[in-house]
This record gives C-alpha cells, sequence and structure tokens, in this order.
C-alpha cells in the first residue's frame, strides 16, 4: 500500500538518463511528418535543410539559457521557480496553471491518440470499431468513442503507471526507449542511401507541385512558417528542467543534458531530411499525399518495399510512446511545485515514501489527460497552447536577464555561452513568433490567453486560503 510524505524528490537521475528523457521527449512524430509542408514552403531541399539549422540552433539559444537558469534553481518544476521568482508567485501560477491545464496535458493527449492510430495502422484498420458517438456542446465537435479511444486510455494509464516507479527506473525506461529511437532514426537516415535509384541532382531542383493552403513562395513568411512546423518538431528541448530536482549533480548534468541533446537532435534531424532529398526529388515530397502517408514512409517505401507500410507504423508507435512517456514523466512536477508553495491543492505535494515520486500528481495529471483524450479536444487545445508555450518561453529566457541585474553575484555553475546575444536572440524570434500567431490567428491566440487569464482567480483562491491557514 502507498504511504506519502512530504519531503523532497531524490536525485536518481545520472547524466544519460537526463539526456535520454531530453531526446526522448523531443524525438516524436514531426521529423517524420514535416517535410512536406515545409518543403512546399521554402521549396528547395537546402532551404529546408537551411530551416531545420536554423530552428535547431535556435532551441539550442534557449537550452544554453535554461542550463544557466536551472543550475541556479535546479528545482522541481524548475520553469515554474524561474518565473516565479523572476516576476512574482502571480507569474510563476500562470506558467505552471497554462502547461498543466492545456499545453503539456493536451500534448500528452495527443499522443497517446497518435499511438492508437498508428497501432491501427500496424494492425490494418482492424482497431477503427466505433461503439458510441456525440456532439460536443458549443464547439459542435464530433466525438466517437471507439477501441481506439480505449487505447488511447490504457497507453495513459499504463505509462502513468510505470512512471509511478521509482525516478532511477522512469530513467532506466526513457533511456532505453530513446536509444532505440535514436536507433530507428539512424536507420532510417542511412538505409536512404542504399537506394539504387537516389540520386544528389534532387538538392539542386525546386518543388514544382501545387500546394493549396500552404504558405509558398520561398519569402520571409513562407520561411517563418517553415520555422514554426520545425520548431514544433524540436519542441520538448526544455523537458529535464521539468525535472531539476532529481538530476545528479545538476551542476554539471542539467547543462549537459539540455546542449548534449540539442546537439544529437539537430544532427539526427539534419541527417533524415538529406535521406528524403537523396531518395526524392522536392516535387515528389510535396506532393506526398499525407492522409495516406507520410514522406518517411514513402521513403522507406521506395527502399524497403510494401513492409514500408508496417515499418513506419511500428516506428510511429514507438516514436509517440517515447515522447508520451518523457513528457508524463516531466510534467508531473509542475503541480508538484506549485502545491508545495501552497498555490494548487495540498495533495499534489505528496510523494510516495516507497518509491519518492510524486504519485498524485502523477495520477492527476493521467486522469486529466484521459478526459481530453475522451474528449477529442487536445487538437484544439494544443493550437490555443501555442501562444501560451511562447509567452512563458520568452519570458524564462528573459529572466537570464532579471537574475544577471538582480543577483550579480549569485552562484552560477554554468553560465550561458552568447549571453547577451544569444538569449536576446531567441526573445526576439519568439516575440516574432507570438505576434505571428496573433496576426494570422487572432481568435485563437486570444482564446489562448483567456485561459492563461483564468488562471487568475484560481491563483487568488488558493492565495487566501493559503494565507488563511
Amino acid at each position: 500500500m502507498q504511504q506519502f510524505t512530504h519531503p523532497e524528490l531524490i536525485r536518481g537521475l545520472g547524466p544519460i538518463a537526463a539526456i535520454s528523457i531530453n531526446v526522448g521527449n523531443i524525438i516524436g512524430t514531426g521529423i517524420f511528418l514535416k517535410a512536406r509542408v515545409m518543403t512546399c514552403n521554402v521549396g528547395t531541399p537546402w532551404r529546408v535543410i537551411l530551416v531545420w539549422i536554423a530552428a535547431g540552433l535556435l532551441a539550442l539559444a534557449g537550452a544554453l539559457t535554461y542550463a544557466e537558469l536551472t543550475t541556479m534553481r535546479p528545482h522541481a518544476g524548475a520553469e515554474y521557480v524561474i518565473t516565479k521568482d523572476a516576476y512574482g508567485r502571480v507569474w510563476g501560477f500562470l506558467n505552471g496553471w497554462s502547461q498543466f491545464l492545456i499545453s503539456r496535458t493536451a500534448s500528452a493527449a495527443a499522443l497517446a491518440v497518435g499511438f492508437a492510430i498508428f497501432m491501427n495502422d500496424l494492425t490494418g484498420g482492424q482497431l477503427k470499431v466505433v461503439y458510441y458517438s456525440f456532439t460536443m456542446p458549443f464547439s459542435g465537435h464530433q466525438v466517437e468513442i471507439g477501441t481506439l479511444t480505449i487505447v488511447a486510455l490504457i497507453t495513459i494509464a499504463v505509462t502513468t503507471l510505470i512512471n509511478c516507479a521509482s525516478v532511477s527506473v522512469s530513467g532506466q525506461v526513457a533511456s532505453f526507449v530513446t536509444l532505440l529511437k535514436v536507433l530507428v532514426v539512424l536507420g532510417v537516415g542511412f538505409a536512404a542511401f542504399f537506394y539504387q535509384d537516389g540520386n544528389w541532382s534532387n538538392f539542386g531542383m525546386s518543388n514544382s507541385a501545387s500546394c493549396e493552403g500552404e504558405v509558398t513562395g520561398g519569402g520571409m513568411l513562407a520561411f517563418g512558417a517553415a520555422m514554426v512546423g520545425a520548431l514544433w518538431a524540436y519542441d520538448g528541448w526544455n523537458n529535464i528542467s521539468y525535472m531539476a530536482g532529481e538530476v545528479k549533480h545538476p551542476e554539471r548534468n542539467l547543462p549537459l543534458a539540455l546542449i548534449a541533446s540539442m546537439l544529437i537532435i539537430i544532427g539526427l534531424y539534419v541527417l533524415v531530411n538529406i535521406s528524403y532529398y537523396y531518395v526524392m526529388s522536392p516535387t515528389e515530397v510535396a506532393s506526398v499525399d499525407t492522409n495516406a502517408s507520410s514522406v518517411a514512409a514513402e521513403a522507406i517505401r521506395r527502399v524497403l518495399g510494401p513492409a514500408a507500410v508496417t515499418i513506419m507504423a511500428a516506428v510511429m508507435m514507438l516514436s509517440s510512446w517515447g515522447s508520451l512517456q518523457s513528457s508524463i514523466l516531466g510534467t508531473a512536477r509542475i503541480p508538484y511545485a506549485m502545491a508545495r508553495d501552497g498555490v494548487f491543492f495540498q495533495s499534489l505535494a505528496r510523494v510516495s515514501s516507497r518509491t519518492s515520486v510524486p504519485v498524485i500528481s502523477l495520477i492527476v495529471q493521467g486522469v486529466w489527460a484521459s478526459i481530453l483524450a475522451l474528449s477529442g479536444s487536445f487538437d484544439q487545445l494544443t493550437n490555443l497552447a501555442v501562444f501560451a508555450f511562447w509567452l512563458f518561453y520568452a519570458m524564462v529566457v528573459g529572466a537570464v536577464f532579471v537574475f544577471r541585474r538582480r543577483e550579480p553575484d549569485a552562484h552560477r555553475p554554468y553560465r550561458t555561452w552568447g549571453y547577451p546575444v544569444l538569449p536576446a536572440l531567441f526573445i526576439l524570434v519568439t516575440i516574432y513568433i507570438i505576434f505571428t500567431e496573433l496576426w494570422n490567428y487572432p481568435v485563437r491566440s486570444l482564446i489562448g490567453l483567456a485561459i492563461i487569464a483564468a488562471g487568475l482567480p484560481v491563483y487568488l483562491y488558493f492565495s487566501r486560503k493559503n494565507r488563511a491557514t
């Protein structure tokens, strides 16, 4: 029987596990799905690869800054802690609120449903059975509950249960799954170069296919659209920061995990995209029917034949589940940290005396992710969360300037390389993305802002309750 206490979490993650958690969270499905639309955006293979490098370097700039901040504040839910200490308790709460309510939990729901969809592909459509359907009030969204939904819910439950084990066990699971994912990505990348009809001349070609509904032309707007797609595939580069309170020797291992994971990912992503264009011309890449396949699946089909469909379904399942495991593991530390500060439900601060992990926080997160998976609203919520994602990324990175000014003599085991240029560049690009989001999707952005603001009365409630006790 589980017993719960209120001690600190234990530092059970070594450097390999910390790197694996970050890499495992980043490598999802984006690297397999984004090549087509990015080719439509910028037109040529070299521009697509340039976008991947630019987006990777931008994420690396963020990681370099997070490395300084998390070693200064190596605590659970470090993003929340950094925002709180830099800008005040209310901003810290709103950061944690938006991540727990929509950003990270909706992403977990989407990953679980994605896992179920790829399992359905692997079984030849055998899971596409609907038992009950209804229309969501207000949104009019049609919700179908069937075998796919059940698989998604079981996936969330099993993943949550695995992460309720000690953090060292979760780290070992993440290390094993991430190793498999890296080997798979390397396999996809290098297998393409054995394709007898591959041609390096594809890199000198431009896309001539029509791309209805996409930003095209190769200009700044198109480059920006491609950057957003690439940054989505890189998202998760900060995941280990949520677990800063459980990393051994954080002054050394947190910078190592943040920076090494990004360098690994940039290398893998560039390799895979080069392999796509070696096998296919940019016009062929842009012409892939995404309703029936993906660029990765089409490239592997040309190399290995019809078996590619089964192979890619298995690859996507592995990739989705690995991201889900790392995501659930890290995100649960946010409500835990908020509860420790007395601004969220106190039960979420409880730590299992047997495994030394925040089991209640994990379970509540799993239940909420399951509700989102059931509702079918996770896609809309992740779209709404874009504004919150980038707003708080900018605020956290901006904290390096706040702390340098306010705490000039504070102990800094790691100092941001390229300061102040790289953090400033990250913030400028982030502000551009925020304004682009506001301009292109004003209603969606304002709803996202409203969801953040809805946390204010919740914060006031817990603050007053905490003062009263």
